[in-house]
């Protein structure tokens, strides 16, 4: 039953790793465009993006799941634990730093009643509106951060595979 657990875990957390990586591959490209077009470019992750981030909240339980069944302190255990807190990190930087900024992007969009209710989550910040430059940076680095501690997440499992087995 654990290695069924452990094969899902992965299968679970290469869809946020994907899709964080796809993010940070778009970054060379992005940072060239002007506002209008970076605005629009937004504007086409929804609903795509945002319903394969439900597998993030799903990543920690799956790999918090895993942590509780695993022997403690075997090196499994630790691995997985890599692996549990890498996820945890990711779902906290969207956010913190993520989130607020898709509230700038979302302003106007034409959203769907499940759509409006997500973004309506959380606040976009006190005080004046950023720059747009100063969002897309914010932005833009964030899901760097979340490519790499998606992909360590993602590391963690399959090698957790390999001293388990």
């Amino acid at each position: 039953m654990f290695g069924l657990l452990q094969v899902a875990a992965v299968m679970i957390v290469a869809l946020p790793t994907a899709l964080s990586v796809a993010h940070a591959l778009e970054l060379p490209g992005k940072m060239r465009l002007d506002e209008r077009t970076y605005r629009a470019v937004q504007h086409i992750y929804y609903p795509g993006f945002t319903i394969g981030g439900a597998a993030e909240p799903l990543s920690i339980v799956v790999t918090g799941l895993m942590l509780f069944l695993a022997p403690f302190g075997t090196a499994a255990f630790w691995i997985i634990l890599i692996a549990f807190l890498a996820m945890l990190a990711t779902v906290a930087i969207y956010w913190i730093a993520i989130h607020p900024v898709n509230k700038y992007w979302m302003e106007g969009a034409a959203l769907g009643a499940s759509g409006a209710a997500f973004f309506e989550v959380g606040e976009k910040g006190d005080g004046p509106k950023p720059r747009w430059t100063e969002l897309r940076d914010r932005w833009e680095y964030a899901h760097v951060a979340r490519a790499v501690l998606t992909s360590i997440g993602l590391l963690a499992l399959v090698i957790s595979l390999v001293v388990q087995g």
